[in-house]
């Protein structure tokens, strides 16, 4: 049988699982330890090699004191008033206002990616959510929107300010990145790369190493085996070296 129907006979061979996890077994200290490299390096490169990200939020109520809702129509135009919240939010003569206001070395469309306007399901609220590396002016940031918000809302519907219902304070731990998550995908990676290895070159290996190899991938019976003694290796070794010499 040549090498080329030996591969062959092997690809048609059935995946033993069992045989699988011994293999697995075997290897079992290797992948471990695979695993806690991968764990150790995404830790380490969290901690110093990322940059801690704070999280400030604020709220403001969509409608002033005077306004009241006694019909459907009025819940209706609330829940319209609370899409135009959202898009005005983050308009550019708002953050552009902001940016003036803080004195803040940004542009509107930089401001505009670390910033989230959202409406709390069944709600009259606007969320200001505002991220960065500092949690004092992500704070700073998230209250002069809702600040500035307020103002424009009120002078383009032409109506009273929206009230404030929270305003942001510093966050004191980072929203992100999460030390534990990256710590927990490094061991996944490691594990499975590990896993991976072992097994594609476990599949890879096409030789022959005993008589239930040969049972296995042959389909053929052995009447009998020769164990090859340590000292016999060694002396077929010394032999080879003397012809070698002597030659």
């Amino acid at each position: 049988m040549n090498n080329t129907d030996f591969i062959q006979l092997e690809e048609d061979d059935e995946i033993d699982f069992a045989e699988l996890f011994f293999v697995l077994k075997k290897n079992i200290i290797a992948i471990a330890l695979c695993a806690i490299i991968g764990a150790t390096a995404a830790f380490a490169y969290t901690i110093n090699f990322m940059t801690p990200i704070y999280t400030s939020s604020s709220m403001i109520y969509i409608f002033s004191k005077t306004t009241s809702i006694t019909t459907a129509a009025d819940l209706q135009f609330g829940s319209q008033l609370t899409v135009d919240f959202e898009i005005l939010g983050t308009s550019r003569p708002v953050l552009e206002k902001v940016i003036m206001n803080l004195g803040l070395d940004t542009t509107y469309e930089d401001l505009l990616h670390i910033v989230d306007i959202e409406n709390p399901e069944d709600s009259r609220i606007i969320r200001i959510t505002v991220e960065n590396p500092d949690p004092e002016l992500a704070a700073d940031i998230a209250n002069e929107i809702a600040d500035v918000l307020a103002d424009r809302v009120a002078q383009v519907i032409d109506t009273d300010k929206p009230s404030s219902v929270e305003d942001a304070v510093p966050a004191k731990l980072p929203s992100k990145p999460s030390t534990k998550k990256n710590t927990a995908m490094g061991f996944m990676a490691g594990l499975l790369l590990a896993t991976g290895f072992v097994l594609v070159r476990y599949y890879s290996d096409n030789t022959i190493k005993d008589e239930d190899d040969v049972r296995k991938y042959l389909g053929l019976g052995t009447f009998a085996s020769f164990p090859l003694e340590d000292s016999i290796a060694k002396d077929k070794g010394i032999i080879n070296k003397k012809r070698k010499h002597k030659s």
